[in-house]
């Protein structure tokens, strides 16, 4: 399963200026947080976990939510994802491959996951 997403990275520098550290809270758990250093990255997790939840095939909701996906980065800085064990149950996951990218205004993030089950949920 192979999910992707885009952002725009003004679009949260505007939700971070508006709400402040409320609106990283929303999408990220404390330790995320302390490895975004500016809205560059935090667009880039947000595109990591979109494009995971797109990739399951439900998006980010009941079956899928936000703080059920953690992002982590190896020594050498590559982007790693930590999932809940209510995902790796309920789509029968055994692994996951995150790549981010930056081009001028954007931020994208490809996701593709290995499981034992061809159903989702």
């Amino acid at each position: 399963m192979i999910g992707i997403d885009l952002i725009k990275i003004s679009r949260m520098q505007k939700l971070v200026e508006k709400f402040g550290q409320k609106a990283l809270e929303r999408f990220l758990s404390p330790s995320e947080i302390e490895l975004v250093s500016n809205h560059k990255t935090a667009a880039g997790f947000w595109a990591a976990k979109e494009a995971l939840s797109k990739a399951l095939g439900v998006g980010i909701g009941q079956d899928c939510s936000f703080k059920d996906i953690s992002i982590f980065k190896t020594q050498r800085g590559a982007p790693k994802l930590e999932l809940s064990q209510k995902l790796i149950d309920a789509f029968h996951i055994k692994d996951t491959s995150l790549s981010i990218t930056h081009d001028g205004e954007y931020a994208i993030a490809v996701v593709a996951i290995e499981s034992t089950s061809t159903h989702k949920v």
